[in-house]
């Protein structure tokens, strides 16, 4: 049974797993904890462009 978390916890039990899973093109990631346990995980979202800045001119 999988569930989906909003903020994950900043400690696992050992003998957790963190699978990615690719097919089609199409990717998976959850974690699996040792009772059995499965926690789908958010597609990783992508970066920001990062913004550049002009040189400031002196007046």
């Amino acid at each position: 049974m999988a569930y989906r978390l909003s903020r994950l916890p900043s400690r696992f039990p050992v003998g957790t797993k963190f699978i990615v899973e690719g097919r089609d093109g199409e990717v998976k990631r959850y974690l699996e904890f040792p009772d059995g346990t499965k926690v789908r995980l958010p597609p990783q979202p992508e970066r920001p462009p990062v913004r550049r800045r002009g040189k400031r001119r002196a007046a």
